[in-house]
């Protein structure tokens, strides 16, 4: 198991917890979300900023993010840089293709991948939603919010046309198909107070998790 924070982790056997690879050369802020492809390639991202600075960069409009790639054998790079406050990742079944959520640009981007792992030929792959953890199915559609606070989970197809939205009453922050054959959608949402409340969301333990069955079962990576 590989868990993100200052550095990668790898999580042993014995449940040991060491440096999966040093990811310092790339950004020092610390890594979020992650996602491994069927070939063995770990993306990460990160926001590239100190979350206290958080309105600053969101109010400027500053595209600090990156995603960097470790390969197999433990090689790190940078692949993608630009990104605005990057959070979710999917990789399509055949490996070709990464999307990763922009919050700040209210985007998804999409990438082609490389034989070699590397990211190429950026595009926009949904404008002028509210993503932040999602997951891809097999019409090839992807769950996220339909747009910043819509308090909603979509079902987004490529180019930004909604096709199902589930009120779910407060902010989506993350969704996953999974269950037998990967056909049960679980939302991930709680109350959004916006970062000087943070402390206050955590106290009020609103976070749910939400289950509905999906109209397609979920593919790719993760």
């Amino acid at each position: 198991m590989l868990i993100t924070g200052p550095e990668l982790i790898r999580v042993d056997p014995d449940g040991s917890r060491v440096r999966h690879a040093d990811l310092s050369h790339i950004s020092s802020s610390g890594w979020s979300e992650i996602t491994v492809d069927g070939r063995g390639n770990v993306y990460v991202n990160t926001i590239n900023f100190d979350f206290a600075e958080f309105n600053e960069v969101l109010s400027s409009g500053k595209a600090p993010g990156k995603i960097a790639l470790v390969t197999p054998d433990g090689e790190a790079r940078e692949v993608a840089n630009g990104l605005a406050f990057p959070n979710g990742m999917v990789i399509t079944p055949d490996n070709k293709t990464l999307v990763v959520a922009e919050s700040f640009a209210a985007r998804l981007t999409a990438f082609d991948i490389a034989d070699d792992g590397g990211l190429s030929n950026r595009r926009v792959w949904a404008d002028e939603v509210g993503p932040d953890g999602i997951c891809l199915d097999a019409d090839g559609c992807i769950w996220a919010s339909s747009a910043n606070m819509a308090n909603d989970c979509a079902r987004i197809r490529e180019g930004g046309e909604v096709l199902e939205r589930i009120d779910v009453g407060r902010a989506c922050f993350a969704t996953m198909l999974g269950g037998p054959g990967r056909r049960t959608l679980f939302m991930l949402t709680a109350d959004w107070r916006g970062t000087e409340g943070v402390e206050d969301v955590v106290n009020a333990r609103t976070g749910r998790v939400l289950v509905v069955d999906a109209p397609a079962p979920g593919v790719g990576w993760p």
